[in-house]
């Protein structure tokens, strides 16, 4: 499970999302001695799909191309078990500087957020590190306790969580960015997304954009201040039981019964993040894809919500000029 050249030419033809850092985080920007990149991929579900080491692999090929300061998989990544450690180690040991975000399915199968830290290497499943004068700050949507909540997993950041993000924003004296699985804005976010773009906007003249998996799409908006990003996933966007369908021959699909309920795409997505001090800019160069079978649209999936959801479901890290 080495890094190799397969797939390259898919890979390495990544298209370019641009925007303005906002003025208000001028003043910390300028604090970068140089450009910072950020190799990021999201949703692998190693244990769902038939070839998760591969598009694995197709990231890891290309961040020894581009040579990014840091790589983060943000979530839903494997689970923390005996047989995955070996694809764990493979991410792990591919940079210097790789980080992990902790999924909501990451804990299926009877896992725990103690067995994801021991086995991913993380020190608490929220932490702060520093990057080449950049501030990542890594957040974990799955406490407990939220007041809305209305079954299925837990989509929130609780108070003492909340204490301590202000608490690192008020004290960094670097340009922060807040990674996290579950959305802050966009589509499916956490249950106190107000919550926690109040404490963000406080401290947008810090922040130079948040970035989040978890919900299979690609999106990019500003929230006070604030710019979000959503990261497609890297295997598939999920459709439920009502389009069941097969994508794969029957054999593919004995093994991983999951896939019935999902729309794969055809090659990995994943994404680099450049934060530009000179021209004051952020840089996402994503990957683009296509489907494996029929795609949602195909399949009549069809969901209209208040963020127009269909508009972001597509096999690709989106290419836009903002």
């Amino acid at each position: 499970m080495k890094p190799t050249r397969r797939k390259f030419l898919q890979v390495s033809s990544l298209a370019a999302i641009s925007f303005a850092i906002p003025k208000e985080a001028f003043s910390f920007a300028n604090s970068l001695k140089s450009k910072v990149s950020l190799g990021v991929i999201s949703d692998l579900h190693h244990d769902l799909i038939p070839d998760g080491p591969a598009r694995l692999n197709d990231f890891l090929v290309e961040v020894a191309k581009r040579k990014p300061q840091a790589i983060i998989q943000m979530g839903d990544f494997a689970f923390p078990s005996e047989k995955n450690q070996e694809l764990v180690n493979l991410f792990n040991e591919a940079h210097p500087h790789s980080f992990h975000v902790l999924g909501n399915h990451d804990m299926d199968e009877g896992f725990t957020k103690e067995n994801c830290l021991k086995s991913w290497g993380m020190p608490s499943s929220y932490y702060t590190k520093e990057v080449s004068g950049l501030k990542l700050i890594v957040l974990d949507g799955n406490d407990e306790g939220s007041p809305t909540h209305k079954g299925g997993y837990a989509s929130y950041i609780g108070s003492v969580q909340q204490e301590w993000l202000k608490s690192e924003l008020e004290a960094s004296k670097l340009p922060v960015v807040i990674i996290s699985h579950q959305p802050i804005a966009g589509v499916y976010p956490i249950d106190n997304t107000g919550e926690i773009q109040s404490i963000l906007s406080t401290f947008s003249q810090k922040i130079i954009l948040a970035i989040n998996g978890h919900a299979h799409v690609t999106q990019h908006l500003e929230v006070g201040g604030v710019n979000y990003v959503h990261i497609n996933s890297a295997a598939y966007y999920w459709v439920g039981a009502k389009f069941k369908h097969k994508s794969f021959p029957d054999s593919v699909h004995e093994n991983y019964p999951s896939l019935e309920f999902a729309c794969p795409y055809e090659s990995s997505l994943f994404a680099f993040l450049t934060i530009d001090p000179v021209s004051m800019q952020v840089t996402v160069k994503g990957k683009k894809t296509k489907w494996i079978g029929p795609n949602p649209a195909e399949l009549g999936y069809d969901i209209v919500t208040p963020e127009d959801l269909k508009n972001h479901v597509k096999p690709e890290i989106e290419s836009r000029k903002v």
